[in-house]
């Protein structure tokens, strides 16, 4: 949707420059602006801060070290390590692991 803004002109030459400065068009600066003042987040450094506090809280620690000699400590791209470690927590959980 297309909208129109009357600015003068001294406000149009410092919206340009602050465009340039921040290499988007005067359009996108214009978008920005108005997200910022709606309250719009940028959804990637919203998750960032929620992560943050969440490592943050005594319940996370706990949990973290909890688990932390249960984990799979090889590396995630070797799908078989993977699916071997997954079958054995499976058996040893299920009573299958005495041979």
């Amino acid at each position: 949707m297309a909208v129109s803004v009357r600015m003068d002109p001294l406000m149009e030459k410092e919206l340009e420059l602050a465009a340039k400065r921040k290499g988007v068009t005067k359009s996108q600066f214009i978008i920005d602006a108005v997200q910022h003042a709606l309250g719009h987040q940028d959804p990637y450094a919203l998750l960032l801060k929620i992560e943050a506090e969440e490592q943050a809280s005594p319940r996370y620690q706990v949990m973290e070290k909890a688990f932390a000699n249960d984990r799979f400590q090889g590396d995630l791209g070797d799908s078989d390590a993977v699916r071997t470690y997954i079958r054995d927590k499976l058996k040893k959980k299920h009573g299958l692991d005495a041979g």
